[in-house]
């Protein structure tokens, strides 16, 4: 849809604690802001109320079922104290990147998909009205506080994880996707919460679909349900869209056009004095060994996915070239380490380490330490007419304009190109509704995969 046109609020009330009142608030919704991001264990949401206080009958204090009195705002009606549902199925208009009609955002027909108050602020209350902003998150992100994680769990790292999500998040088999990972690992929960534990197992983690994949994995929630998924999974995915921003954009959003780029800035192009300081291109690694009392050191390179290896990351765009050090040096900037890290190996975690780079724990720690610091290397902010079929994590191609004074509407083969949605906000108003993203990716260029 345009940016300039609104959804349909279709299914929009909170249920009160016990489950017993509810509150229509299609008539009262400012804005609605739905969020997904890859590095968020849970989905989040900010509903913006305006009530004009006649809206709940009270209950009988005699008879709680019953009600007695005038009507009474939300707030003090509800009442508004902290883990009410709500209620949501938003309808969007217009078609996906391959034609298919937009599904929208549907938390609607499963108790278990119902967003949970977390919080009530901006709290303003007259006499003829009041106005509130909720706070949201989902249902495992309540649970997540009052369970632990207990007992000791064996195998690979993703049947552990499938364990979590079942048996302590209780988690439907149907709303989680786990990719497959390599080695044993073996480890003692220690009373910490789930996210936590999940979080900690992924930055273990290497994918098992190849013997040339990279460690390093995310745990995250989209409206789909939760994703335990390699950052080499996310970074080969198929583009889910493609956006072109011109010019013209400014004058032609409310013709309809679902793929323009409305507004976008460049956050973030190559940081380069960052990247060495956080060893993005080189880094030491010194691994103490509490059994043996001993230290191993380590070189992990950008050009390199192991020490002596020479197979190279796979990314979104083409091959990054480092330069040389000095004038007089034949050294790139991966040729010398210019991080320090210290770590405590886990012994004991791996049932049997193998002689294969890729099953052991002291080369996959380096891998994902790379990994994670170069997925950031470009950041662009984008807007867009509102398309709820996207999902952080998933991929985007995006066209921007290259910079000369002929009038050849041409691409800039070095700023477009393929990115990942790291994060995104539906935007949902009276008037017009829109998708905000923020994106990355590790390279510059129009094309992936190894040089």
């Amino acid at each position: 849809m345009s940016a300039s046109e609104a959804s349909t609020f279709e299914e929009l009330f909170l249920e009160s604690n016990d489950q017993e009142r509810t509150a229509d608030l299609k008539s009262g919704v400012v804005s609605i802001d739905y969020y997904e991001d890859i590095l968020s264990p849970t989905i989040t949401a900010k509903v913006r109320v305006i009530n004009t206080g006649d809206s709940i009958a009270p209950k009988d204090p005699q008879e709680p079922k019953k009600t007695d009195g005038p009507k009474q705002s939300i707030y003090n009606g509800l009442p508004l104290r902290g883990g009410e549902r709500l209620v949501m199925k938003i309808l969007d208009q217009g078609k996906t990147g391959k034609g298919e009609e937009k599904k929208g955002l549907d938390f609607s027909s499963d108790p278990k998909k119902y967003l949970f108050v977390s919080s009530i602020t901006q709290v303003f209350q007259e006499t003829q009205r009041e106005s509130f902003l909720l706070n949201l998150v989902s249902r495992e992100a309540i649970t997540n506080e009052t369970s632990r994680v207990m007992k000791r769990y064996t195998g690979t790292i993703s049947d552990s994880v499938q364990k979590i999500l079942k048996n302590v998040l209780k988690v439907d088999e149907s709303r989680f996707k786990v990719e497959e990972t390599l080695f044993p690992y073996n480890f003692i929960g220690n009373l910490r919460k789930p996210f936590s534990t999940l979080i900690s197992l992924a930055s273990k983690s290497v994918p098992a679909k190849s013997k040339d994949a990279t460690a390093g994995f995310v745990f995250f929630q989209t409206q789909d349900g939760f994703q335990f998924t390699s950052i080499d999974s996310l970074i080969d995915g198929e583009s889910k869209a493609t956006y072109r921003y011109t010019d013209a954009n400014q004058s032609s959003v409310t013709k309809n056009n679902d793929f323009n780029i409305l507004q976008y800035s460049t956050d973030k192009n190559q940081n380069l004095i960052e990247n060495l300081r956080m060893g993005t291109y080189s880094f030491v690694r010194l691994a103490f060994n509490p059994l043996t009392l001993g230290f191993t050191q380590d070189v992990f390179k950008y050009g390199t996915k192991n020490t002596g290896k020479s197979k190279k990351i796979s990314n979104l765009g083409r091959d990054l070239e480092l330069p040389k050090i000095s004038d007089e040096s034949d050294l790139t900037l991966d040729d010398l380490p210019t991080r320090a890290v210290s770590q405590i190996l886990d012994v004991g975690a791996s049932t049997k380490e193998s002689k294969d780079d890729n099953y052991n724990p002291s080369k996959f720690q380096g891998q994902n330490i790379v990994r994670y610091n170069l997925l950031m290397t470009q950041s662009v902010s984008m807007m867009v007419p509102c398309n709820t079929d996207l999902r952080a994590g998933d991929t985007i191609t995006c066209e921007f304009p290259k910079i000369s004074r002929e009038d050849k509407n041409e691409i800039d083969p070095e700023t477009s190109g393929k990115y990942l949605i790291k994060e995104l906000c539906h935007h949902f108003e009276a008037k017009r509704s829109f998708t905000s993203m923020k994106l990355v990716r590790d390279t510059f260029g129009l094309y992936g995969g190894e040089s």
